[in-house]
Order: C-alpha cells, then sequence, then structure tokens
C-alpha cells in the first residue's frame, strides 16, 4: 500500500485591503456572524488537508492565533507566521514554515466559498499533474487592448478562465519557484505565475465555482451576506 502523502494549506490572511473602506482588516470583517477568514480555515480542518500554515501581518499574529485559531478550535493551525510586503513575500514565507510536506495548497483567506469538493478535485489533480489551479470560464467575451485602449486581440471565449485559490502543487516544485521569483525580484500575481515563468512546468486548470469569489470591496460583502443567506 502506498505511502499517504502529506498535504499542508497555506492560507494567506494579510494585507489591509484600502479597497474595503475599512479599518478593519477585511480578512476580519464578519460575515453571516463570522470573520470572512474563519470560513476557509473551517473548509480545510474538515478536509483532508494534514496541516495549515496561516500567513498574516507582523502585528496581527497575536490577535489571530487568539481571536481566531484559538477562539474557534481550529486544531490543524500549526503556524501563524508575519508575511511580507507583497502577496508574493508572504506566499515564501507560509513555504518556507512547511514541514515535511509533499504538497501545497495555496489560499486566499478571503475567498469564504472554499469547498470539499474543490479541495478534493485540487488533490486528485496535483497527484497526478504537479501544479494545478482553480478557476473557471470566463462568461464574457475578453478583450485584449494596447496601451492605448485600443482593441489588440480577442482570444477564443472557451480557452479563457478566470484564477481562482486554492492554486496547489508539489512542495519541491513550488518552493524552488518562489526562491527564483525572491531571488529575481520580479513580481508573480498568482502562483501558478511562478511555476509557469520559472520553471517552465504546465499548470492544470481544475474545475472551481463561480461562488468563489474574493472579497475585496464592500459590494462583494454584500454579494457574500445574500449567498450566505442563500445557503
Amino acid at each position: 500500500m502506498k505511502d499517504r502523502k502529506k498535504i499542508t494549506a497555506v492560507v494567506l490572511a494579510g494585507g489591509h485591503g484600502r479597497r474595503m473602506q475599512s479599518d478593519i482588516p477585511k480578512q476580519y470583517l464578519l460575515l453571516h456572524g463570522k470573520p470572512i477568514l474563519y470560513y476557509s480555515l473551517m473548509a480545510f480542518e474538515q478536509s483532508k488537508v494534514d496541516e495549515i500554515v496561516l500567513v498574516t501581518g507582523e502585528e496581527e499574529r497575536e490577535y489571530c492565533r487568539k481571536e481566531i485559531v484559538e477562539r474557534f478550535g481550529f486544531q490543524k493551525v500549526r503556524a501563524v507566521v508575519a508575511g511580507g510586503k507583497e502577496r508574493y513575500h508572504s506566499v515564501y514565507a507560509g513555504l518556507k514554515s512547511c514541514l515535511g510536506c509533499d504538497y501545497v495548497m495555496i489560499h486566499d483567506g478571503v475567498r469564504p466559498f472554499l469547498t470539499e469538493e474543490m479541495i478534493e478535485r485540487s488533490i486528485e489533480a496535483v497527484e497526478r499533474d504537479r501544479a494545478c489551479a482553480v478557476g473557471m470560464p470566463v462568461k464574457d467575451t475578453i478583450k485584449i487592448c494596447d496601451e492605448n485602449g485600443y482593441v489588440e486581440q480577442t482570444p477564443k471565449r472557451e480557452q479563457v478562465w478566470m484564477i481562482q485559490t486554492p492554486q496547489s502543487f508539489e512542495y519541491c516544485l513550488i518552493e524552488q519557484a518562489y526562491r527564483m521569483v525572491i531571488e529575481s525580484g520580479r513580481a508573480v500575481t498568482d502562483d501558478a505565475m511562478a511555476v509557469e515563468i520559472f520553471l517552465k512546468e504546465k499548470v492544470r486548470l481544475v474545475e472551481g465555482s463561480y461562488a468563489n469569489i474574493k472579497i475585496t470591496t464592500p459590494e462583494d460583502l454584500i454579494i457574500a451576506e445574500q449567498m450566505m443567506k442563500n445557503n
């Protein structure tokens, strides 16, 4: 019988979310009576994931540990670590805190509609393909414009996806890619991009959900509240 591989989730919960127009960091705003961050942590807590590394701001580590991890009894959160200035710095801080895992799932803590099915599909894909990202095909026609705002090309809609999280990788693969990102100083906007650019690896797209929204604005929070009420 083949040994079961260890899976760690790195959950990003840093940043203050200026677009949210709130003094409270967006990950701690209440959604249906609980902090937004609670929902993604609970999804991983109830999944096959073995451990969770929570990445937040240096000044918020103690608050996060007491008011989120201890208050809600998350048993799988092994570490609460400080992130960095940019998202890719925070991801790398989280990766360096992973201990002996085979696969890592990187997730934005302000995507509260993560489901067990998404996690399962991601685990199956990463075990097979080494790198995968959750997303959904776009519903609208997409235009690529030039620097002057004129349409340059119109890609085929069936080939264009909105990328979400979690994004999952063999640990050695994503750690190497992010080490190269940090050394080069070249910013990446998502985790798959690091693997694509620096290691030339293919990334499998995995079906997520149109409900798997990222809460970044007051309007997103209103939509999320309504979605919670409808569930």
